[in-house]
């Protein structure tokens, strides 16, 4: 979950949730909205989720990251374009760019 970083730590039920903590462009880019059963939600778009798990690879794991890279681009779910703009929001061009390269 997302939150502002200057957000107060939200209190969790009964599900493990890791919280990270956004601030600026980070946070706000890349949002939709979405109904689900009844209630809005605020979703990242797939190439900002892409972006987020490169900037959190050592976290969640570099074959997450690539996966949901290979992912996005097979199943055409954003443009290269698109994933490179929340690359530089995310500031993991750097990271990247080698396995787009590759991938593309």
């Amino acid at each position: 979950m997302a939150i502002d970083r200057r957000a107060a730590h939200p209190r969790v039920m009964r599900q493990k949730v890791r919280i990270v903590r956004f601030s600026g462009m980070s946070l706000t880019e890349g949002v939709e909205e979405h109904t689900i059963e009844g209630v809005q939600v605020n979703i990242y778009c797939p190439a900002k989720t892409v972006a987020d798990c490169f900037k959190y690879r050592n976290k969640i794991g570099l074959d997450v990251a690539l996966e949901a890279l290979r992912d996005v681009l097979h199943n055409r779910r954003c443009s290269i374009d698109e994933l490179w703009k929340y690359a530089k929001i995310c500031r993991v061009t750097k990271t990247i760019r080698p396995y787009m390269e590759a991938i593309v």
